[in-house]
């Protein structure tokens, strides 16, 4: 019973944290050390900082492995699906219910000119994130070089196959660097398969079926949980995959409706990630309002699922296999070439822009607002939007 009931206040403390943790992971972060460390005490600083660390160097959404690998180490398994659940549910519902009015509005040709705005702003926030990004992990010649390499190839290939080869060459062309780094005494490690293999066998057979059945939904859940197996860095890293696959090469939705989706994410509570909610409802607006609900469905599974597995894989572990120099080397490449993905993100989503004053101005404005004050992103996008209504 007692057991219980911390249980219980542990997932309103998680419910807490998902409808008021605006501005991306570093905020997250700092709600997780007030909330989970410092007033409950379910885990030390030092434990949460390793454990963050961890799931920043697995592919998928940081903050939702972070507080998920919390609710894994209090109750687990059956407590981290929950935990999952409780977290990614107000994000996932609003930005489906954005979708839903976006495509409601479109229907009864409406323009989007109430967020013209809005879209230009959304690249400021693109590029603040690739600044930041940059900031945090260039830090060499050869990660400067990686960076300007994927953002090259990232923005010639529209390939979304190309990302999960960029990063495989970036982190490989790092890892020969692992002398530079500091000798730990090693353990043997010691692996349990069972949540590599779930990862992997949902992987072949959602690729296996979508492929002969060509049904959206299933290739919807595919195309995401392929994204969420590859992204390495978070929220802002996912957005070079999605613009590539669903606007240049899909065409499921425009880059106007992307970028109003994107703008409408940042002024969302709970994970970056609930963002591809709004495309998958997008995406299948022909099949009326239940293909709607059912194409987030399949995007929210999709994406949040591949990373669910492997911290709950890695986790048993993570203790013997961090001592590998290799290992932390690699982790160089990956981080420049995913900064690289995010420029070149930026870069494309401005593109299909008119290249007026006015929008240069506006992405422009947006970056230094971010980065020179403190104002909150929600209040930054609804002052574009009632601007878009207003003029």
């Amino acid at each position: 019973m007692i057991r219980r009931v911390r249980y219980i206040i542990f997932l309103r403390d998680v419910l807490l944290i998902s409808l008021s943790a605006f501005g991306g992971p570093q905020a997250h972060l700092a709600m997780l050390f007030e909330i989970m460390v410092r007033k409950r005490a379910y885990l030390t600083e030092e434990e949460l900082i390793e454990l963050n660390a961890l799931c920043q160097i697995l592919p998928g959404p940081t903050s939702t492995q972070t507080i998920t690998a919390i609710g894994f180490r209090i109750g687990g398994p059956n407590l981290a699906y929950l935990t999952l659940l409780v977290w990614i549910l107000p994000a996932v519902t609003l930005m489906t219910l954005a979708g839903i009015l976006i495509s409601n509005f479109q229907e009864k040709n409406n323009s989007l000119d109430f967020a013209r705005f809005v879209q230009p702003m959304a690249v400021g926030f693109v590029a603040f994130a690739a600044f930041k990004i940059i900031y945090r992990v260039v830090k060499s010649k050869t990660a400067f070089i990686i960076m300007a390499g994927s953002a090259a190839i990232s923005f010639i290939a529209n390939s979304p196959y190309a990302f999960p080869s960029i990063l495989l060459a970036a982190g490989l062309l790092t890892a020969f660097k692992y002398k530079r780094h500091h000798i730990e005494e090693k353990e043997s490690v010691r692996i349990q398969w069972a949540n590599f293999l779930l990862w992997a066998g949902v992987f072949i057979v959602a690729a296996v079926l979508g492929g002969i059945t060509q049904y959206r939904p299933l290739l919807l859940f595919e195309n995401f949980y392929r994204s969420g197996s590859l992204i390495f860095g978070g929220g802002q890293v996912l957005i070079p995959f999605l613009y590539t696959e669903f606007v240049e090469l899909k065409d499921y939705l425009s880059s106007e409706e992307f970028l109003t989706g994107y703008a409408v994410g940042q002024s969302v509570p709970g994970p970056v990630f609930s963002f591809t909610a709004y495309i998958g409802s997008l995406s299948m607006r022909d099949e009326g309002l239940s293909g709607e609900l059912l194409g987030s469905l399949a995007a929210t599974a999709g994406i949040f699922l591949p990373g669910t597995f492997l911290i709950f894989f890695v986790i048993r572990f993570w203790e013997q296999l961090k001592r590998y120099r290799i290992v932390r080397a690699s982790l160089e490449g990956i981080n420049a070439a995913s900064s690289g993905m995010v420029v070149s993100a930026a870069v494309l989503m401005f593109l299909p822009l008119t290249p007026s004053v006015l929008n240069f101005s506006l992405t422009i404005g947006t970056f230094l607002i971010l980065q020179f004050t403190r104002i909150p992103a929600p209040l930054i996008i609804l002052a574009g939007i009632l601007a878009g209504v207003l003029i």
